[in-house]
């Protein structure tokens, strides 16, 4: 398995190249945009690499602040530009936040597949 890896006190993000999909786990509570620059520089390497779809698997996040949400739209809208591979985003019903926050990437990209995970 070849990964690329973001780690901190509380969340653990990594990529595995091998199914082009990146793992967010743990609750993401960082103070502003450039404490998550290494995560959106990862999410920006994982999608040049990509060959047809990249996944943001975010079942296992429990909580992602406002500075967090803003750095997934900017990614999903960087996405949306290129409109060169299928973004692939899951989550689960079971975590409060991710319902609603992740049906707004939906509408930031239509073309977003939206997988969320029923209790």
């Amino acid at each position: 398995m070849v990964t690329q890896e973001v780690q901190g006190e509380n969340y653990n993000v990594v990529y595995d190249h091998t199914v082009a999909t990146i793992y967010f786990q743990g609750s993401l509570r960082l103070s502003g945009m450039a404490d998550y620059q290494p995560i959106a520089d990862l999410l920006n390497q994982a999608s040049e690499q990509a060959d047809t779809s990249i996944t943001l698997d975010l079942k296992a996040l429990n909580f992602l602040n406002s500075s967090g949400i803003n750095m997934l739209s900017k990614f999903v809208i960087g996405m949306r530009k290129k409109n060169t591979v299928q973004v692939i985003v899951r989550g689960s019903e079971e975590v409060p936040w991710q319902e609603k926050s992740l049906q707004n990437l939906q509408r930031l990209m239509p073309t977003l597949q939206l997988e969320l995970e029923a209790p």
